[in-house]
């Protein structure tokens, strides 16, 4: 019997309706190894093969940051908007519950980011993130400067309200926002792109994912942090470093081929090209 492991947040009502209704059914279908429903509960120790993540991409990215190394398969069950992440509805998972139990799909591997925090030559934090790892100014609007050194060389100084470093999958989150380019899932690269650039000739940087890169923060007057996935912060010093490489394990996420990547594009960015299309038929 597959052993699952059972995750949401039913703070919000939506999920607290959908646990309650299939709880029960997944109990008649395998064994539910470990209830995560505050989204709070440590995951790397739980011996489980199967991830079922009730909600959105929100829920997908705490989860895929606490199972650590144990990067077991997992699927979203989407609750909310359209995520990029969160492929099936509840009725679909049902639907295809018993293709799931026999492997029947195909798995999405998405790269990682290991993240450490260093102070006095000391790495006083670790992270791992699924989408990006954002280093920027606090609540004072101020130019921040922060150093970039890819594999030891000294890239630049980025002056503005801080940098991006982002992960295929996240290439259509913060750093979208901020520019940068989109990356289809499977490609082994980081994204490094600066938010609102003193100077504009600093450019989103696409770069091999075996890099180490290291950030920096130098002469600043205002408070910077340290945001992981947009769900944990931890405040900076000067003279702190971050350094980011590829994370051990990727992420694994099912892929029941409801939908292509394109498919997500076309509907969560709106690329339908209808006034295009409409055009070349008159």
């Amino acid at each position: 019997m597959k052993r699952i492991i059972l995750s949401g947040n039913t703070g919000k009502p939506a999920v607290a309706a959908a646990v309650a209704e299939l709880l029960p059914w997944l109990r008649e279908r395998a064994e539910v190894v470990a209830l995560d429903l505050a989204l709070d509960r440590e995951l790397e120790h739980v011996e489980a093969d199967l991830a079922v993540i009730l909600g959105g991409d929100g829920a997908i990215l705490s989860v895929a940051r606490r199972l650590g190394r144990n990067q077991i398969s997992a699927i979203g069950v989407n609750l909310g908007k359209f995520g990029f992440l969160a492929e099936v509805s509840p009725e679909q998972f049902r639907e295809r519950f018993d293709d799931i139990l026999a492997g029947r799909y195909r798995l999405s591997s998405r790269m990682r980011l290991a993240c450490t925090l260093c102070r006095d030559g000391q790495a006083i934090a670790e992270h791992t993130a699924l989408n990006d790892v954002v280093l920027s100014r606090g609540a004072l609007s101020r130019l921040v400067a922060i150093g970039l050194v890819v594999d030891g060389v000294r890239a630049t100084t980025y002056n503005g309200d801080g940098v991006i470093v982002s992960t295929p999958t996240g290439s259509t989150a913060h750093s979208l926002s901020a520019g940068g380019p989109v990356i289809e899932p499977h490609v082994d690269a980081f994204v490094v792109t600066p938010i609102c650039p003193h100077t504009l000739t600093n450019r989103p940087v696409v770069m091999p994912a075996s890099c180490r890169i290291e950030l920096s923060v130098e002469a600043t007057p205002a408070d910077v942090g340290l945001t992981v996935d947009g769900q944990v912060y931890q405040e900076v010093a000067r003279g702190d470093r971050v350094v980011l490489r590829r994370a051990a394990s990727d992420f694994r996420l099912i892929d029941l081929g409801l939908r292509t990547y394109y498919d997500t594009l076309r509907e969560k960015l709106h690329w339908s090209g209808s006034a295009l299309h409409d055009r070349g038929r008159d």
